[in-house]
């Protein structure tokens, strides 16, 4: 059974940083991608960026040139850079991962099988 576990959330003023980190165990291979999404409240749950195994990404147009995702694979472990904060940021931040090995990432959120429980992250002005 894969489980993803996040930390690394908080609170922190506009213009700040955070590193998320997503541990994932259960797997017994490298999962075609892995992703991070947020959720605030009253809003539906965007994507934020996604990693296939081999390096390729894809970020939501909000985050691009201020958030870096990145994995280290042998350790099964994701992370999420976020530079220069804005109080939008504010959200829950959940880890996803497929449960593929093959083919090709779809960076879409029916690729995704497993979640993690999401950390919190607040911004504020």
């Amino acid at each position: 059974q894969v489980h993803l576990v996040e930390s690394g959330g908080g609170s922190v003023q506009a213009g700040g940083s955070l590193r998320l980190s997503c541990a994932a165990s259960g797997y017994t291979y490298v999962p075609i991608c892995m992703g991070w999404y947020r959720q605030a409240p009253g809003k539906e749950r965007e994507g934020v960026a996604s990693i296939d195994k081999l390096g390729g990404t894809t970020y939501a147009d909000s985050v691009k040139g201020r958030f870096i995702i990145s994995q280290d694979n042998p350790k099964n472990t994701l992370y999420l850079q976020m530079n220069s904060l804005k109080p939008e940021d504010t959200a829950t931040y959940y880890c996803a991962s497929s449960r593929r090995w093959w083919g090709t990432c779809t960076y879409t959120p029916q690729e995704f099988d497993y979640w993690g429980q999401g950390t919190q992250v607040t911004v504020s002005s």
